[in-house]
């Protein structure tokens, strides 16, 4: 299946990485990453890629800019070497929330580095949940933009037996249709809407709750966690409203600063996120985060890249990943 096709793996996402070429039934391709003493990268291709296929995996998640200069030197060397198509999988795109100008003499970020892979010479790009799901129109080459909130959905599945009490939330009116597609795989259960207003410039946010969420299981679900302040927000106002209990939901586990003191005393029973960006260690060690893993649905994906297959299978079955395994 991979004899014309190689899969490399850079610094951001190695652990995924070795996950998918378990799944694939290959080894990683092996390559080289230096740091001269000036600070400059050099990553270059240890092996031949003359005329093939080749997959790299990397996340452009912090470190951002040192992840995504891998990537546009590593695909430049590619180039240079002959490789006849570069697909670039990146569970999670950097910069993804500068896609606007909010204000005058604002850059568009998104836009620049979609530019910056395609002139490197990246000829297909393969995101998750991106930020906005219009940044696929910033690129001139082919774009996949997967969803993993159905896999998130599944684990959740088994979490709570009981679906008839369950409700699952979105921290803002944005998120409903992500709610939507989670309630789903959820056997359909109904939603509910965190509204924020902040009354003037000096009083704190009013939150009102959209929904029934009294006496019942609450999943809120969102594309991603940085700080961690509109999760804890919502599950405190989840809360006040007499919720029975709070899940958190999030496909991109950006965790910064102050997320982890956040996450260590909120009032939540369970975070699931992803391995879109690897959890630094200190949040390995809080029980109450859960990692479903994005390998099987991304196995399946350069899978269908390299046969030639139709992706929309994908969009039909990787709610459950035993039925990924199984195409593999």
């Amino acid at each position: 299946m991979l004899d014309n096709a190689v899969l490399f793996s850079l610094s951001a996402n190695e652990e995924l990485a070795k996950k998918i070429a378990d799944k694939l039934g290959v080894k990683l391709g092996s390559r080289n990453i230096a740091h001269f003493p000036s600070g400059e990268t050099i990553v270059e291709p240890e092996e031949t890629v003359r005329g093939r296929q080749v997959f790299i995996i990397q996340s452009t998640c912090p470190p951002v800019n040192d992840n995504l200069m891998e990537v546009l030197i590593f695909v430049d060397a590619l180039r240079r070497a002959s490789a006849k198509e570069i697909n670039l999988i990146v569970p999670y795109f950097g910069y993804a929330r500068q896609d606007r100008k909010t204000k005058p003499r604002q850059p568009i970020t998104a836009a620049l580095v979609a530019h910056l892979l395609t002139t490197a010479g990246v000829d297909r790009v393969v995101t998750v949940n991106l930020h906005a799901a219009q940044i696929q129109g910033f690129f001139s080459c082919l774009v996949d933009d997967l969803n993993g909130v159905p896999l998130l959905a599944s684990y959740a599945n088994k979490m709570i037996p009981d679906h008839d009490n369950v409700t699952v939330v979105s921290p803002d009116h944005g998120g409903a249709n992500r709610a939507r597609d989670f309630a789903i795989g959820l056997g359909n259960c109904p939603i509910a809407i965190i509204d924020k207003r902040r009354k003037t410039s000096l009083e704190p946010e009013a939150m009102n709750i959209i929904g029934d969420v009294a006496g019942r299981d609450c999943f809120m679900i969102d594309d991603m966690i940085d700080t961690g302040r509109t999760i804890v927000i919502g599950a405190k106002a989840l809360r006040e409203a007499g919720a029975k209990s709070v899940r958190i939901a999030a496909v991109h586990p950006a965790f910064s600063n102050p997320c982890y003191d956040l996450l260590s005393e909120a009032p939540f029973d369970e975070v699931i996120v992803t391995d879109s960006i690897p959890l630094p260690e200190r949040f390995k060690q809080l029980p109450q985060i859960k990692v479903v893993s994005l390998s099987s649905m991304l196995a399946e994906c350069i899978n269908r890249i390299i046969t030639n297959q139709p992706l929309s299978k994908i969009f039909e079955s990787y709610g459950d990943p035993a039925d990924l395994s199984k195409a593999i």
